[in-house]
């Protein structure tokens, strides 16, 4: 909740600032394409309810979005995006403590409905699918076992899942700054066998982008 409040802060404060510099270009109902880049804050929540701790970590978000004016005030805004997520976390398998680090490298196509107020501000909200490409994962052990490295190594997870994404993009000239919060809606287990704990994604993007 912290989190959300400080964006709505920044948001407000950059919205009064842009709006005091002037006149600036409306692009509401034109095509756009542009190149965007940034970092997404992720975590992941149990959602068996299993005893786990995990803290956030910082991943790459780049990629490309295009504009699809439907009417000036609302649009279509399909996004490509090379996305960092995953999770650190300690618990407890076989009877000894551990610490794990998990990065998941996802291609994201974000499929958002855009309401376009004004000129400056874009809201958008809409389904996400997400492939997974890589995984890296650093399990630390003080007695480490190789059945133990094998639980979280062969873990069954689910390349395809389907997220949910909301947030805004503030429109300053050719630049936009992008906000977002999004979520899986599935869980990130294959078939529902995972030894590790079955968790959900969610994450917090911030992105700037450049209009070609």
């Amino acid at each position: 909740m912290r989190k959300i409040i400080l964006i709505i802060l920044v948001i407000t404060f950059m919205a009064n600032y842009t709006s005091a510099q002037g006149n600036r270009t409306d692009f509401r109902d034109k095509l756009q394409f542009g190149l965007k880049v940034g970092v997404n804050y992720s975590n992941v929540y149990d959602s068996k309810g299993e005893a786990f701790n995990a803290n956030s970590k910082f991943g790459l978000a780049a990629g490309a979005f295009l504009a699809l004016p439907i009417t000036k005030f609302i649009g279509f805004h399909p996004e490509v995006l090379f996305s960092q997520k995953g999770f650190q976390a300690t618990g407890r398998i076989l009877g000894s403590d551990y610490n794990f680090t998990r990065t998941t490298s996802y291609i994201d196509v974000p499929l958002l409905f855009a309401l376009k107020p004004s000129a400056l501000v874009t809201l958008l909200a809409g389904p996400q699918y997400s492939y997974l490409v890589h995984q890296k994962d650093v399990f630390v052990n003080a007695v480490t076992s190789n059945q133990q490295e094998q639980e979280f190594k062969h873990d069954n997870i689910r390349k395809n899942i389907l997220c949910f994404l909301g947030g805004a993009d503030f429109n300053l000239s050719n630049v936009i700054l992008g906000a977002r919060i999004g979520w899986d809606i599935q869980n990130n287990n294959g078939d529902g066998t995972s030894a590790t704990p079955r968790y959900k994604n969610v994450w917090y993007q911030a992105t700037i982008g450049f209009r070609l």
